[in-house]
């Protein structure tokens, strides 16, 4: 009789959760939102919705058939998430690091391949424009980039040359009147539909400079990546320069060095450390009200010891990793965040969701492997998000060498 009074009592105490299961914050175990501004939650709430709407209810279909939805552009323009901490003058959002981290982290709740869409414009294209460009360069193209008229990518990575970007072997040959573009870039996200492409190259005297190249230039191609097992709903190619010629007026002209696209890449990997986080949120949220709702010898499978404990390490991990990007995103707001500490908060936040994902996959049995829940596709992603913006190893090595003021990886 006592055992199954316990059974009775067990699903009693699992109606009541699963009524407070969709309460606002029930993923913010120490309060966090007290430390936000309701401005900041407007702004979570904002992009919270947008997903619901435009992305979740497609996105395990454009997943499985490897289509990235081009009319998605326009709508994040509409919607504020293109170059949110660009100034209103040139068409951005005029928003603190906070807001951007939380829409990066509500983006990459839907899926990994929408934010890194989001993400590359804002940090990677309007960012070094803003940065670094001249007064009629941001003119000319951060208000069509903020709008989604137009989608940017940049140009960094090379066929030979990812985790050490200084041996990059792209060259911009002076040519009097303009500038003569030659070499590739590989692993591109956004590039078979850009319009526009900030790539980094050395110039006559193995400078690294940035260059806007533009849509029909001549010689310049995109080719697509297929075949690809992650991302599968953002498109990824190449970028090829042959004999490009970039009129000198398309050069940043503030910036030489390594400084100007690791300076880019700083503001990336931020928003990775928050969106990273929005990917283990929603496996953590499936993984609990899946484990609330199945049953197995009677009774829900939350009730067993081994579920509970990979459920309470699942929200530990999102606790302490919620606490490390809100502080990271409040010393970017006083100007005082570090490269090094950008790191750390990136690559813990995508070790932290890929484990995260990995139990959650193993709560939903069979059913984690299906499209029906998103696991099996944030993990998918997850495996390209712990490479890109600089390697899960990488990131460990500049931690590293930060704390101990020697570069192991030179």
């Amino acid at each position: 009789m006592s055992s199954q009074a316990d059974v009775l009592s067990t699903k009693a105490q699992v109606q009541r959760n699963k009524g407070s299961l969709n309460a606002a914050g029930f993923t913010d175990y120490y309060d966090l939102d007290g430390l936000l501004t309701e401005e900041h939650k407007l702004i979570r709430q904002s992009i919270r919705d947008f997903v619901k709407r435009e992305i979740s209810p497609s996105i395990e279909k454009w997943a499985q058939d490897a289509y990235f939805p081009s009319d998605i552009v326009r709508k994040f323009g509409e919607v504020g998430a293109f170059g949110p901490t660009i100034p209103t003058e040139y068409g951005g959002g005029g928003l603190d690091y906070i807001s951007y981290g939380l829409i990066m982290q509500e983006i990459e709740r839907g899926d990994s391949g929408m934010r890194s869409t989001a993400s590359v414009q804002g940090s990677l294209v309007m960012f070094p424009i803003y940065q670094y460009g001249s007064k009629e360069q941001r003119r000319k193209f951060l208000p069509k980039l903020a709008s989604g008229e137009w989608l940017g990518c940049f140009g960094l990575t090379e066929p030979d040359h990812g985790s050490n970007p200084g041996g990059m072997v792209t060259r911009i040959e002076d040519k009097g009147d303009y500038y003569l573009l030659n070499g590739a870039k590989l692993w591109i996200s956004n590039s078979p539909e850009c319009q526009v492409a900030v790539v980094w190259a050395k110039d006559d005297n193995g400078r690294i400079r940035g260059v806007i190249v533009e849509r029909g230039m001549e010689g310049f191609t995109t080719p697509e990546i297929h075949n690809k097992w992650s991302l599968r709903a953002s498109t990824t190619g190449e970028l090829v320069f042959d004999n490009v010629r970039v009129p000198k007026e398309n050069i940043l002209p503030n910036v030489e060095g390594l400084k100007g696209p690791l300076s880019c890449l700083d503001s990336a990997r931020y928003g990775i450390a928050w969106g990273a986080l929005g990917a283990a949120i929603d496996c953590y949220e499936s993984a609990l009200k899946y484990s609330l709702q199945r049953e197995q010898f009677g009774k829900p499978i939350a009730s067993f010891q081994l579920q509970q404990r990979k459920l309470a390490e699942m929200i530990t991990e999102i606790t302490k990793a919620q606490l490390l990007v809100w502080r990271l995103g409040t010393l970017k707001n006083e100007g005082k965040a570090t490269s090094a500490q950008i790191s750390m908060a990136k690559r813990n936040s995508v070790e932290i969701a890929l484990d995260i994902a990995r139990e959650a996959r193993q709560i939903h049995g069979g059913m984690g492997i299906t499209g029906e829940y998103p696991i099996m596709r944030h993990m998918m992603n997850l495996e390209s998000v712990v490479t890109y913006e600089g390697t899960h190893d990488i990131h460990l090595l500049i931690t590293g060498a930060d704390i101990t003021g020697i570069q192991a990886f030179k």
